[in-house]
């Protein structure tokens, strides 16, 4: 017979409750556990980043034009302007043929011109004829300008001589006083009269010489006019004056077109006479200094050269920086290839610096992950930066020499502070 015990079945409730608040409690302290666990960091292939070790020693500080062009120099064009209206008819040599001085490129005509250089001749000679005439006609009176003066100084020199006599003759009582000075008095007129003429003829001299001085001046003038006109005419031979490479222009000239005076209709460029033409950042080129050493690539080889020029203007966010080459130019290298540049700023003496991270500026603290010892991990580590080239920054803090880095975009991994390398 079973005998009921009551008592026994409550025990079991309340083990049983007692073990349920055991399980929740252990359910609820895991759940906390497992709450506060760090996540796995996540794994990065070796294969797909970039590393660099920091080092200690020189910086040359650089900046970069990955945009840039060969231009000429100033020196090196020659620009052809059309010296008259005229038209074209006929063209010679084609832009990139090779020419020297005096080869003719184009051949201009200007009917009104061949009309001036006549009319301009007609001209010269007839102020050459009235030069002639006015000399002619200038001479015959200055001759008898010289006659009638010779006539007074003759009759000049005779009374003088009668004068002499008479006064002799009135020493010794021969003639009158009377006599002695009708002829001095006839004498003193003679040479007031002489010092007259002889004025004349020096007044006389000098006017010849001022008209014919002004007849000449029309001749120079008319001869000038001439030439002017010549020169004009013999320019209608477009003709370059230096070696070079003919250049085409924005707007190319045809057979047949009408250009005005001073329209340009032909440039040639000196190939031996080229500088490089930088487009840097605006925000790069405030270091930039005339004089600073460069490098050009010309993708055919590297040229050595200097900063000359640095334009003042900003334009889409870059400023143009000219540099000179000091070096020969390489094959093939022509005004508007594209080239590469990148110019010394400065070097930095014993300095700690690594490579370029893919994202961070100069003067900055930038978040770079730390490779491990055995290379299998990274930590992030907070790094400041100075002063950066192309290629290299400089550090000031948070890395020592021989720590390793890595320097690609790791933008997706900003939610951890560890990676895996595999």
């Amino acid at each position: 017979m079973d005998i009921a015990r009551p008592d026994i079945k409550k025990r079991k409730k309340r083990q049983l409750f007692v073990w349920a608040g055991i399980g929740v409690v252990v359910l609820a302290v895991a759940a906390v556990a497992v709450s506060r666990l760090k996540p796995a960091a996540p794994t990065v292939d070796r294969s797909t980043i970039w590393t660099d070790t920091v080092k200690r020693g020189p910086m040359v500080r650089q900046v970069r034009g990955s945009t840039g062009t060969l231009v000429p120099r100033e020196d090196s064009i020659e620009l052809i302007p059309a010296q008259t209206d005229a038209t074209v008819v006929r063209i010679r040599v084609l832009p990139g043929a090779q020419v020297t001085p005096n080869t003719i490129l184009m051949d201009l005509a200007d009917p009104q011109l061949e009309q001036q250089v006549l009319n301009a001749r007609l001209a010269l000679k007839a102020a050459q004829a009235d030069y002639k005439s006015l000399q002619a006609t200038l001479e015959s009176t200055l001759m008898d300008k010289k006659t009638a003066a010779a006539q007074v100084h003759a009759d000049y020199t005779q009374d003088q001589l009668q004068a002499q006599t008479d006064k002799a003759l009135y020493d010794l009582g021969v003639i009158s006083g009377l006599a002695y000075n009708k002829s001095k008095n006839t004498a003193d007129q003679l040479n007031t009269q002489h010092d007259l003429s002889k004025q004349q003829l020096d007044v006389n001299q000098k006017a010849i010489e001022i008209q014919l001085a002004s007849a000449q001046t029309k001749i120079d003038q008319a001869k000038a006019l001439l030439d002017l006109y010549q020169k004009q005419s013999a320019a209608l031979e477009v003709r370059s004056t230096i070696s070079g490479t003919l250049a085409p222009l924005a707007t190319p000239v045809q057979v047949g077109q009408h250009v005005t005076a001073g329209t340009s209709i032909a440039q040639v460029i000196q190939r031996d006479k080229l500088k490089a033409a930088l487009q840097i950042a605006e925000t790069q080129a405030r270091d930039i200094q005339v004089g600073q050493p460069a490098s050009i690539d010309t993708h055919n080889g590297v040229i050595p050269g200097h900063v000359t020029r640095i334009d003042p203007s900003v334009v889409n966010g870059t400023r143009t920086v000219d540099v000179d080459l000091d070096g020969p130019l390489p094959a093939g290298a022509v005004p508007q290839l594209s080239v590469d540049g990148t110019i010394d700023l400065e070097r930095l003496t014993d300095v700690l610096y690594v490579g370029r991270p893919a994202l961070g500026n100069e003067n900055s603290t930038l978040s770079l992950f730390k490779l491990d010892v055995d290379g299998k991990g990274a930590t992030r580590v907070p790094v400041k930066v100075g002063r950066a080239s192309v290629n290299s920054i400089q550090v000031l803090e948070g890395l020592k020499e021989g720590d390793t880095v890595i320097l690609s975009d790791m933008s997706r991994y900003d939610n951890v502070d560890r990676v895996r390398l595999e």
